[in-house]
């Protein structure tokens, strides 16, 4: 049985898995390879965004200081505003999916919820981002 997620280099795993399964992704693929630059300095920076959200009464190595809203609705707006719940689905499948394979526990449970509601909060920004734009 897998252990649970306790500590940054477990958060590292998830984060770096889940992005190798999303740039292989023929839906969600060109919008991140074609988005991001620097590799390790945006795995580095979600690995932060994780562990921030999973731990976050723990002393952390570092925090995550950020605006993901901005960034994905920004990448929306390069995409001629085509990022659809499809996109969202996707991202979430391949999320559970990871986790599963990789952990299980409480805070793998807490993943799961964080990410559900995160996409929903993101889904729904970067619609209401479209409609203030126009």
């Amino acid at each position: 049985m897998n252990q649970d997620i306790s500590n940054r280099e477990d958060v590292f795993l998830l984060v770096d898995t889940f992005y190798k399964k999303v740039r292989k992704d023929s839906t969600l693929g060109p919008f991140f390879n074609d988005t991001i630059k620097d590799w390790d300095a945006h795995l580095d920076r979600l690995t932060t965004f994780w562990e921030t959200s999973l731990f976050m009464t723990k002393k952390l190595e570092k925090k995550y200081y950020g605006n993901p809203l901005e960034a994905h609705v920004k990448v929306d707006k390069a995409n001629n505003n085509s990022i659809t719940e499809l996109h969202f689905g996707i991202w979430l499948n391949l999320w559970f999916e990871t986790l599963e394979e990789l952990f299980a526990g409480e805070v793998t449970e807490n993943a799961k919820r964080r990410a559900r509601k995160m996409g929903s909060f993101m889904y729904l920004n970067i619609f209401k981002a479209r409609q203030e734009e126009s």
